[in-house]
């Protein structure tokens, strides 16, 4: 694996997105169970046949990389490697089991610690948002892709929240900020609006996963956005504890970063 050429890995990965999103669709046509794990999260027949298939693809190209996914049982060896895919196979269960659409495949690959390449395919509209450090953000839709910019905006900001996972802290926030412009939107979606310049300002307090944020994290930042946790401090990935327990910010600008 070589950080100054990840065009080909970018191609490939985008390619495995793609299917995965297909064999994502093939459950969601058709009735299906839902399962729900440890902690109470849902998974489906979607989750584990996307993960099956995206971890096998990564393993057998990149065999010198690890991976981290959510679906797999984890493996410390992971820790010594400074390459790690990072996998959400389905990201927004929830929203996949309402059938409402806002459900992604999120790839990403970190080196020490930080993304450098991210891939979001939205499965229902084939919509895809990838980029790689140092190479821009792009949006493709119908083989026709595009560079993409977080919007100048600062005033009368929209905000993106989850369809599914609101906080009263969130609520809160808006209202002490006298946000109006607000889209509820399911999954990893939400990052890839702020890096397209439809919203300015995404919050998620509460825990998430490395496999929600890489991808997305990735796509921001070389939009021109920016990615912090709460505290303002950097989020790293392939970490022992997997969890974000501070939460996070994506936002356009400095001056949308809002007051607690």
């Amino acid at each position: 694996m070589n950080l100054e050429d990840l065009t080909g890995v970018l191609e490939y990965v985008k390619k495995i997105t793609k299917e995965a999103g297909r064999i994502i669709l093939d459950v969601y046509k058709k009735d299906f169970q839902v399962d729900y794990k440890d902690d109470l999260t849902p998974v489906t027949e979607a989750d584990r046949k996307s993960n099956d298939f995206i971890v096998s693809s990564l393993k057998n190209r990149y065999p010198e990389c690890a991976v981290l996914a959510e679906e797999s049982e984890n493996d410390p060896e992971r820790l010594k490697n400074d390459w790690c895919f990072i996998v959400d196979p389905l990201d927004g269960t929830k929203e996949f089991i309402q059938k409402n659409g806002e459900f992604t495949v999120n790839i990403a690959l970190s080196y020490k610690g930080k993304p450098v390449l991210g891939v979001i395919g939205i499965p229902v509209t084939g919509e895809l948002y990838y980029a790689v450090k140092g190479k821009g953000a792009f949006y493709e839709k119908d083989g026709h892709a595009e560079q993409i910019h977080v919007s100048t905006r600062t005033d009368d900001i929209r905000l993106v929240m989850s369809r599914s996972h609101k906080s009263q802290r969130l609520l809160e926030l808006v209202e002490k900020n006298g946000i109006k412009n607000i889209r509820n939107v399911g999954s990893a979606i939400k990052g890839c609006l702020v890096a397209k310049g439809e919203a300015e300002v995404y919050y998620r307090f509460g825990v998430t996963m490395e496999w929600d944020t890489a991808a997305m994290q990735c796509i921001v930042e070389e939009a021109g956005g920016i990615f912090r946790q709460l505290d303002d401090t950097e989020m790293t990935y392939n970490r022992e504890n997997s969890r974000n327990e501070k939460g996070f910010y994506a936002i356009n600008h400095p001056a949308n970063k809002l007051m607690f």
